[in-house]
């Protein structure tokens, strides 16, 4: 899954207006932030094949540091003690970080192959396979971005322009983004290349949704 994880960040804010949506929207990609430059490293992997599933060019192949259950689990109660105790935030925003951070796995079990570790990459993996039809990988994600959308928009009042417009606008960016990812040809054709511009995209999204999030209150 890919942005449909924001899905969480946008509903997250819902629960606790004084959380950062910027850091939310990393929260919800912490895994995946933390697993290219494991890729990079060679610690974990990733496969590129083209039209592996028809929503993807890449196979999973080891990734139970970052993306096994355990592994979600134990990133979500980091950043939730990083922000309770170092940051000393409020427990409600640290408890909504912990959640952006461990909604990434369930977000993704809809749709990955059976690639996701219990634990151990011996232990039994998981997925639904969504990935392997395009159209309900895409309306899926469309769904649930929707439907964040529409709890942030209720939960916030826009106190300028952009603010009444921008974060729709956004999300509508974010879907034809997401078209382009699901329905296009590879763009990506090395490990370097996919984990270099996700990582730019999951940081530059989570730019703009700051950006625009202080637009609203």
């Amino acid at each position: 899954m890919f942005v449909g994880h924001y899905a969480a960040s946008l509903a997250l804010k819902r629960v606790e207006k004084k959380a950062s949506l910027g850091l939310l929207f990393l929260g919800a990609q912490f895994v995946d932030i933390l697993f290219f430059p494991l890729v990079l490293l060679g610690i974990e992997r990733i496969n590129m094949i083209k039209n592996y599933t028809q929503s993807t060019h890449f196979e999973l192949a080891y990734m139970p540091y970052t993306h096994s259950l355990l592994a979600a689990f134990l990133c979500a109660g980091g950043i939730y003690l990083t922000f309770r105790v170092l940051f000393k935030t409020t427990q409600s925003i640290a408890l909504v970080m912990g959640l952006a951070v461990l909604s990434h796995w369930f977000f993704d079990w809809f749709v990955h192959t059976p690639d996701l570790p219990l634990w151990s990459d011996e232990s039994r993996k998981l997925g639904l396979g969504l990935w392997n039809n395009a159209l309900a990988t895409y309306a899926l994600e469309a769904a649930l971005l929707g439907a964040g959308l529409w709890l942030y928009l209720r939960s916030t009042t826009a106190n300028t322009p952009s603010g009444k417009y921008g974060m729709g606008l956004f999300v509508i960016v974010l879907l034809l983004i997401n078209a382009v990812n699901i329905f296009g040809p590879a763009t990506s054709e090395s490990e370097a290349s996919l984990a270099i511009s996700a990582l730019v995209m999951y940081f530059a999204f989570a730019a703009t949704a700051h950006w625009l999030d202080t637009k609203r209150c």
